[in-house]
């Protein structure tokens, strides 16, 4: 019953805590209990369900024919450069906000709709810290792309999810079903405090991203073993 109880759908999981009551000789009646067992498997079975969310969203490959998609990379601008507009679809102006060429479709590859999703939720929900993000990523000697580096950290995240990494996290934040909004809420801490970071740490060079990425990716790790971790941007 308990194995079982790990791997329980959301719709099974009342049952599920009345057979592992029934089983463990705990009365119906201690309310505490059942309560706290229900809201754990539910989290438990959610942090799958909450992967499963984020793996299908990564699976989708940009499509510039599809309309939405279209318009999400459009808000994405909007909400960056509020004051200039996009000349074309295809145009130069795209590195302005660190993609790396004239279309930004195929820096989506790796991460697929996921990457931009994540872009677009932390510009429409800290749209201040975005782009004051974004202004200083165009530091003369400790510049970044900006775009490009908030899709590696769409992968970050989505590694450390995969792994189980966010569990205590997750299971501290939520008291029930993790959503997709909280997976979002995770990278936008990744993408604020990868930036001080950054800049704390003042590499030579663009040259040394990646071993600055793995030394901020190991910093995350180490957070999260901590049982009563929580990592978020406060609104």
């Amino acid at each position: 019953v308990l194995r079982n109880a790990v791997h329980v759908e959301e719709a099974e999981v009342e049952k599920c805590v009345r057979d592992v009551m029934t089983e463990k000789k705990i009365e119906q009646k201690d309310t505490g209990f059942k309560t706290n067992l229900h809201i754990s498997l539910l989290q438990i079975s959610g942090y799958k369900k909450l992967y499963l969310n984020v793996e299908n969203l990564r699976k989708v490959p940009y499509d510039s024919e599809n309309e939405e998609h279209e318009e999400q990379l459009i808000e994405l601008w909007n909400l960056l450069m509020p004051h200039e507009n996009l000349k074309a679809r295809i145009s130069k102006q795209w590195c302005d906000i660190g993609f790396q060429g004239d279309d930004p479709k195929t820096d989506f590859r790796g991460m697929g709709l996921l990457g931009l999703v994540n872009l677009v939720y932390f510009s429409k929900h800290y749209t201040n810290e975005a782009r004051q993000i974004l202004s200083r990523s165009n530091h003369p000697k400790l510049g970044y792309s900006y775009a490009i580096v908030g899709i590696n950290l769409t992968e970050m995240a989505y590694s450390l999810l995969k792994s189980g990494a966010l569990k205590a996290h997750l299971y501290n934040m939520v008291p029930g079903l993790p959503q997709m909004e909280h997976f979002h809420q995770f990278y936008c801490y990744l993408v604020y405090e990868f930036d001080k970071f950054w800049f704390e740490e003042e590499p030579e060079s663009i040259m040394h991203f990646n071993q600055y990425r793995e030394k901020f990716h190991e910093k995350i790790k180490g957070l999260l073993l901590d049982y009563n971790v929580v990592l978020t941007l406060q609104d």
